[in-house]
C-alpha cells in the first residue's frame, strides 16, 4: 500500500480539493466504460492547473508511485483504469477545462486537456470556425483523452485523425518538468517533432495538459444521403466515385451491415428501416462546403444517379431537412448502444487498406462461422478511412458467458486475418490494457524496442500509466 507519509506530503503540496479520498468519490474512477476492468486507488488527484500537475508528478516520481491519467473514461481498452494493487493513483484532468484562446485569423485555438470535445466544437463554431473531430462520445469525452488515444471518428476521411489536428502541446513529464510546445505555427522545422510522441501514447510518456488545435472554415452547406448498397465491393467503388464527383468534398462515409441495423431497429426507440425492402449493406455519406451558394444536393444526387446506373446503389434517400439529416445519423450513431443491450459481443477495431475491405470481410466472416456456427456479424464503421468495427454477436441459442470465453481466440483470428491483408488490429481505440499482447504480436521487434527506449528515456521509473501499451 502507499506510504501514509507520502500522502501527507501530497496533501500539503496542493489545495485540499485537488485530492479526493472518500471511497464513494473514488469509485467512479476505478472502472472503464465497458466494465472490463476494476482497479483500486488510495486517492484520486484532481489538479487545478498545470503547476499542480507538475507538483503531483514530481512527488510521485520521487516516490516511484504510478499515475494513471483519466479523461472522460470513454475508451474501450481500459487505458484509464488503475491496476488492482492499490499502489497507483488516478489523475483526473477534469478541472483543467478552460478554452485558453481562439485565434480565428490563425485558424487555431488553445484548450486545456479536460475540455469536453463538444465544448471545443462549440467554441470553434462561436468564432465562425470548425473543429472536425467528431465521435459518438463527444458529449462526455475530453480532448486530452482524444489526443492521448489519437482518436478517429467520422471525419477522418477528409480531416485526418487527432494527430493531424494538433499544432502544439503542453505536456508535463514524469519528473514534473513542463514542455511548453503550445505554438500555432503551421511551419516549424526545428528538430524533432516532440509533440507527436505524446499523441497516441495513452499517458505513458507524460500528461497532456493543453493543446493548440487546427481549425477550419465553418461548413455553410451539407448534403447527406442514406444508401442501400448491394455489396462491399460496390461500397468501395462508390466511395472512390463520390470523392471524384464531389471535388473531394466527401467528409463522411459510414458503412453499416444489415445485422447492425436490425439491432438498432429492435433496441432503439423511434428507429427502423427507411427503405421498403432490406439490403445487405448501407452507407451514410455526407458532403460539406464552405460556399453557401453551392448546390451540394445537386452534386450528390447527380453522383448517385450515375452510381445507380452502374449498379453500385440499390436505393437512396437524400436528407431534405436538418431533422431528417439528424434522424439518418441517429441510425449510425446508436449502433454501439444497440449492440450493448443486444447480448454478448466480441468487438474488433481493425483498419484495412480500403481496396482490401471486401476480401477481408468475406474471409473473416467465413472463418468466424467455421469457428462459431450461428454467430451473427454486425460490422459497421468508417469505410472512408478503412476502419471497420467488425463486431460478432453471440448465437441466438448461446450462453453469453460461454460465448465471451472464446473472445481471445476469435479476436486473435480476426486480427491475424487483418494483418494478412496489410491491416492493423487497432484503428482508433488504442492499446490500453486490453491489447497489450496484440501489440507485441504484430509490431516488429525493432519497433517495440524503440518504443521501450523512448519510455525509458522519458519515464525511467515507469510511473506513467503503468501496464498500458507496453508491459
Amino acid at each position: 500500500m502507499i506510504d501514509p507519509y507520502f500522502l501527507q506530503r501530497l496533501r500539503a503540496a496542493v489545495e485540499p480539493r485537488s485530492v479526493i479520498e472518500a471511497p464513494a468519490d473514488i469509485e467512479p474512477f476505478l472502472s472503464d466504460c465497458r466494465k472490463l476492468y476494476h482497479g483500486a486507488a488510495a486517492v484520486v488527484l484532481r489538479p487545478a492547473d498545470v503547476a499542480e500537475v507538475s507538483t503531483m508528478l514530481a512527488l510521485c516520481n520521487e516516490a516511484g508511485i504510478g499515475v494513471v491519467p483519466h479523461g472522460g473514461n470513454t475508451g474501450y481498452c481500459g487505458g484509464s483504469v488503475p491496476d488492482e494493487s492499490g499502489n497507483q493513483l488516478v489523475m483526473s484532468l477534469s478541472r483543467l477545462n478552460r478554452i485558453r484562446s481562439v485565434e480565428p485569423l490563425s485558424y487555431a485555438m488553445t484548450v486545456e486537456a479536460g475540455c469536453i470535445l463538444a465544448t471545443v466544437q462549440e467554441a470553434a463554431l462561436a468564432a465562425e470556425r470548425y473543429f472536425p473531430l467528431s465521435l459518438a462520445a463527444e458529449g462526455s469525452c475530453q480532448i486530452g483523452g482524444n489526443l492521448s488515444t489519437n482518436a478517429g471518428g467520422t471525419a477522418v476521411l477528409r480531416y485526418g485523425m487527432a494527430r493531424e489536428l494538433v499544432l502544439g502541446l503542453e505536456v508535463v513529464l514524469a519528473d514534473g518538468r513542463v514542455l511548453d510546445m503550445l505554438r500555432s505555427l503551421r511551419k516549424d522545422n526545428t528538430g524533432y517533432d516532440l509533440k507527436s510522441l505524446f499523441i497516441g501514447a495513452e499517458g505513458t510518456l507524460g500528461v497532456i495538459t493543453a493543446a493548440t488545435l487546427k481549425l477550419f472554415p465553418k461548413a455553410a452547406v451539407r448534403a447527406t444521403a442514406y444508401l442501400a448498397i448491394p455489396s462491399l465491393e460496390a461500397a468501395v467503388q462508390l466511395l472512390a466515385a463520390l470523392r471524384a464527383a464531389s471535388a473531394d468534398r466527401l467528409t463522411a462515409c459510414e458503412i453499416m451491415g444489415r445485422h447492425a441495423l436490425d439491432l438498432v431497429a429492435e433496441h432503439i426507440p423511434g428507429t427502423g428501416d427507411v427503405f421498403d425492402n432490406p439490403h445487405p449493406w448501407y452507407l451514410l455519406v455526407e458532403l460539406q462546403s464552405t460556399l453557401a451558394t453551392e448546390d451540394l444536393d445537386g452534386v450528390l444526387e447527380g453522383a448517385l444517379a450515375a452510381a445507380m446506373e452502374r449498379g453500385l446503389v440499390a436505393d437512396a434517400i437524400v436528407a431534405k431537412s436538418g431533422a431528417q439529416r439528424a434522424a439518418l445519423w441517429r441510425l449510425r450513431e446508436t449502433i454501439p448502444e444497440a449492440l450493448g443491450v443486444a447480448g454478448a459481443q466480441i468487438k474488433h477495431d481493425v483498419s484495412i487498406p480500403i481496396a482490401a475491405i471486401p476480401d477481408f470481410a468475406a474471409t473473416a466472416a467465413h472463418w468466424i462461422h467455421a469457428q462459431m456456427p450461428g454467430a451473427r456479424i454486425a460490422p459497421f464503421g468508417h469505410i472512408g478511412d478503412g476502419n471497420l468495427h467488425f463486431n460478432v454477436s453471440q448465437p441466438l441459442d448461446a450462453d453469453g458467458a460461454d460465448f465471451l470465453r472464446r473472445a481471445p481466440d476469435i479476436e486473435q483470428g480476426v486480427h491475424d486475418i487483418a494483418h494478412r491483408y496489410g491491416g492493423s488490429f487497432s484503428a482508433e481505440h488504442g492499446i490500453g490494457r486490453y491489447k497489450l499482447k496484440e501489440l507485441l504480436r504484430y509490431r516488429s521487434a525493432n519497433e517495440v524496442d524503440v518504443m521501450r527506449t523512448l519510455k525509458q528515456a522519458l519515464d525511467p521509473k515507469g510511473i506513467m500509466n503503468p501496464g498500458k501499451i507496453l508491459e
